[in-house]
């Protein structure tokens, strides 16, 4: 085991473990410790305590002494200049006209290094700020871009709980935190309600996350198609912290109802996707069947139309149609057809197109047969008529 102090600084943000080298330090004591970046002024927010080796990130640094009086006015004239620095460096942002917003500005114990914290949307090509500052300061400069929780972080401020910033307070990291929590928590997804003031997602939506994905596992999905002691239904909305579900059963010559019932009185039967594809598969099977029996009744009913045209009747045994004639009616002619009459030789009408006629006879008579041709054994064809060979 390792003994440790634990130092916050700035009265914010992460703390971080030192070795004590032998100092008692009471929570709340001011003490000077040793940093990557020169000697810091911190306060303790945990006394001396043992860790496991393993929780602790080498190198581990020391605590050089505890505070002094006149560390302390050390410390008080530092938060002077801060906000000294901070007016500069507002007014030199204006004069060089850049897109950025300076945040804080922190001053290191010993004086020599001044950094600037900022926020912009994009990139800053700052370098001509830096000389003019530090031809001010006639210190070391440093500017750093922040995020806008980093900044909520350092500003602090009320949350719309009513509460300070959990980030201001005791959030060490920021986590990770996605739309898909809110909707695990079947929270609004407006943006308004389930944003911070930084203008990002909540980082409370975290906290209860795990809880939530533990009662999701055993909680049916909405849209299920569930049986309840009420009959079966399809679930509407679920209270997951309550473990109640709201039902819509199905309706029994009237309109459905709505109720509530708990989690453990209703039992998974199919899911919304599964039963709206077998309502569908029997509205399908519905139509179906109606046009068969549709067709069914057409063919019956073409049937019952053909016997009764062509149906004999006892005065009409033979089926013509010819039943008793009413009065005023024309006698028929017994159903039979029209004989056609024959063509005679002068009433043929002509031919639209041209027969194929010799040059010595006239074109166009009618009552002369076209002119076939006979083929030679030579595998000539006969010319006019005048006997020439092709």
């Amino acid at each position: 085991m390792t003994e440790v102090v634990s130092i916050r600084f700035k009265s914010r943000g992460k703390s971080y473990y030192f070795d004590p080298k032998g100092h008692q330090v009471r929570l709340g004591q001011h003490v000077i410790v040793e940093t990557s970046k020169g000697l810091e002024f911190g306060e303790c927010a945990r006394g001396n305590f043992f860790v496991a080796p393993d929780q602790v990130i080498p190198p581990l640094r020391p605590v050089i002494r505890l505070a002094t009086e006149e560390d302390m006015q050390i410390a008080e004239a530092n938060k002077e200049k801060e906000q000294q620095a901070f007016r500069t460096g507002v007014e030199k942002i204006r004069e060089h006209a850049l897109d950025m917003k300076l945040v804080d500005v922190e001053y290191n114990f010993e004086g020599n290094k001044v950094l600037f914290f900022f926020t912009s949307d994009g990139r800053v090509d700052f370098r001509e700020l830096v000389r003019d500052l530090a031809g001010v300061f006639r210190a070391r400069i440093e500017l750093r871009q922040i995020g806008v929780r980093d900044e909520a972080k350092m500003l602090g401020g009320l949350g719309i709980c009513g509460k300070p910033f959990c980030c201001s307070q005791f959030l060490d990291d920021f986590q990770p935190v996605s739309i898909k929590m809110a909707k695990t928590q079947n929270l609004s997804l407006n943006p308004t309600k389930i944003s911070g003031t930084c203008g990002r997602l909540m980082c409370c939506l975290k906290y209860e996350q795990d809880a939530y994905e533990e009662l999701v596992k055993n909680a049916p999905k909405v849209d299920s198609y569930v049986e309840t002691p009420d009959g079966n239904g399809t679930i509407t909305e679920i209270n997951l912290l309550r473990q109640k579900a709201k039902v819509r059963l199905e309706a029994r010559g009237g309109d459905p109802t709505v109720s509530y019932f708990p989690l453990e009185d209703i039992q998974f039967i199919k899911t919304g996707k599964q039963r709206r594809a077998e309502l569908a598969a029997g509205v399908k099977e519905q139509e179906a069947e109606g046009q068969q029996t549709g067709g069914a009744h057409r063919n019956l009913r073409s049937s019952i139309d053909g016997k009764g045209a062509g149906s004999s009747t006892p005065e009409d045994p033979r089926g013509t149609g010819d039943g008793p004639k009413r009065e005023g009616q024309k006698p028929r002619d017994g159903g039979r057809r029209p004989e056609k009459k024959a063509l005679e030789p002068g009433n043929i009408p002509s031919q639209s197109a041209p027969s194929e006629t010799s040059g010595d006879e006239p074109a166009g008579d009618p009552n002369k047969k076209p002119r076939r041709r006979r083929r030679r054994p030579g595998g000539g064809s006969s010319g006019s008529g005048d006997g020439s060979k092709a």
